[in-house]
């Protein structure tokens, strides 16, 4: 294998790295939605660092290894519109992936501040954080993003 191979290879792998880090994501979501202790809320926090892994390792293979093939490959050109479509897609995604974790650590701060004053019983507060509408939304639109992402490195439409 030559080396635009291996780097296509870890490109592809690293998509796969980012799209598992939404789903564990989805994941988590939909598992936060019934919690209002602290205890349990912080008890997701090792999960969330293997997501923030897959997905920051994920995006950051995408586009570095993605710009790289653009330039280093005969067939592809950096202002392909399929290509800058993709750009533009990442930095969206990327933009309201950061919104979401934002939205949903405010739900891990409460449980902390909760925890450290010695409250371990359910809290209403804690609870609705937990239930952010906000963070559905915004890691709707991220999810969004990412299938679009993929479909145009699937389809790569405007490709010369």
């Amino acid at each position: 294998m030559s080396f635009d191979e291996w780097v296509l290879a870890v490109h592809v792998l690293s998509a796969f790295a980012y799209v598992g880090g939404i789903v564990l994501f989805w994941m988590l979501i939909v598992a936060v939605r019934k919690i209002d202790t602290p205890g349990a809320t912080i008890r997701m926090e090792p999960i969330v660092k293997v997501g923030n892994v897959a997905v920051g390792v994920g995006a950051v293979g995408t586009i570095v290894l993605g710009i790289w093939l653009a330039f280093a490959l005969d067939s592809y050109a950096i202002w392909d519109g399929w290509i800058i479509a993709a750009i533009v897609l990442w930095a969206v995604s990327a933009a309201f992936g950061q919104r979401t974790g934002a939205a949903y650590m405010r739900g891990m701060t409460k449980a902390k501040e909760l925890d450290a004053a010695g409250q371990d019983g359910s809290n209403a507060e804690l609870l609705a954080l937990n239930r952010t509408v906000n963070g559905v939304v915004l890691h709707s639109l991220t999810s969004v993003a990412v299938l679009l992402i993929l479909l145009d490195m699937i389809f790569k439409p405007w490709a010369a």
